[in-house]
């Protein structure tokens, strides 16, 4: 296609870009925006709060609605303002990372790209299927594409983060970290365990802000904490940054089959190995014996934490930045994006690993 791609780049409602905190899906929207500027893509960013990246930006809240998660009407109004938005935007393709947002695809005449951020093999999946041909479809993992490999995908292209952000260190601390949210999927209880057999310390950060998780974190975690056990609450940017570069390893024994753990090359990029249950997207991100452990059963994983020494930083690092960086994820999306715009109308695009 000749001259500059224009692209709408429509983020969730909840967090500002780049989200200060919790908030993985903004994140790598937010880098994927600067990205694809550096390739010299036009981009306009719809979200809310304010605008921490270069695109110019449209807002549909003046402030972000986390308090608010958990109520579907956020993300309603958000997607509601949308074509009244787009009406004033001349853009070629629009780029929707926001849950009802797809809902609308088929009311304009440009392609729609949605990225999956989540499963797909449930209800997910079946909304994504009713919505048909009026949007394209990429995965984050191909752990995800071959859970639903009916749906309309346009491609995989792996989540990323922009490497030079992260502080490395070679020399580590003797602790385990376990960093997420508090659910039973996260595999927290597990974490407990694993550690606690190993004898090493384990650092617990994590988000507890919705009501489910609190009651969790009362109910489950709570009473697991003290003996080694340590909870620092939810880390911001900077600290959850501190704690991946000073921690022996990053502990991900995930529950069920999550289709990209950021926080797996988010670790990576410290120089921090991971060790993890191969489920879901694990063995795509993590080189079993290289950037860390990928354990079969929860058995394996004390073992796997005090070998977690016997892995080189600087592996993980270079690791990261080869496979895992934005300008990569830029790349990639780039690519969808140009077969969507120029494939004649009316035809579907071939889908790509």
């Amino acid at each position: 296609m000749a001259g500059e791609l224009r692209v709408a780049m429509v983020a969730p409602p909840w967090y500002e870009l780049p989200p200060t905190g919790y908030g993985g899906i903004e994140s790598v929207c937010a880098d994927l925006t600067d990205g694809l500027l550096a390739h010299g893509v036009d981009v306009t960013l719809i979200g809310v709060g304010t605008n921490g990246t270069g695109a110019r930006f449209v807002r549909t809240f003046a402030q972000p609605q986390h308090h608010r998660l958990g109520d579907t009407m956020p993300d309603a109004l958000h997607a509601a303002a949308l074509p009244s938005i787009l009406a004033t935007l001349d853009v070629d393709l629009v780029h929707d990372h926001s849950f009802l947002g797809p809902l609308i695809a088929a009311r304009r005449p440009i392609p729609t790209l949605v990225t999956a951020h989540g499963p797909v093999d449930g209800e997910m999946g079946r909304y994504y299927y009713a919505l048909g041909s009026a949007l394209d479809l990429v995965a984050i993992s191909r752990s995800q594409r071959s859970s639903a490999p009916w749906l309309n995908w346009a491609g995989v292209v792996h989540n990323a983060v922009r490497v030079r952000d992260f502080p490395f260190r070679a020399d580590k601390s003797d602790f385990a970290l376990f960093l997420g949210r508090m659910s039973p999927d996260k595999g927290l209880v597990t974490a407990i365990a694993a550690a606690t057999c190993a004898g090493m310390d384990l650092v617990v950060a994590a988000k507890a802000s919705e009501a489910a998780e609190r009651q969790y974190f009362e109910d489950e975690i709570r009473p697991r904490l003290g003996s080694g056990v340590h909870w620092v609450g939810e880390a911001d940017r900077a600290a959850k940054r501190t704690l991946l570069s000073n921690a022996s390893c990053l502990l991900f024994p995930i529950a069920w089959d999550e289709p990209f753990g950021m926080v797996m090359i988010e670790a990576l990029a410290c120089g921090t190995p991971v060790v993890a249950l191969r489920r879901g997207s694990v063995p795509e991100v993590v080189r079993h014996g290289v950037t860390g452990w990928v354990c079969d059963d929860e058995a394996q994983l004390p073992e796997a934490l005090l070998r977690a020494g016997e892995l080189d930083p600087a592996a993980c690092r270079a690791d990261v930045l080869a496979r895992f960086d934005v300008d990569r994820m830029a790349r990639e999306y780039l690519q969808v994006y140009h077969r969507l715009v120029e494939r004649p109308a009316g035809r579907r695009p071939v889908a790509s690993a």
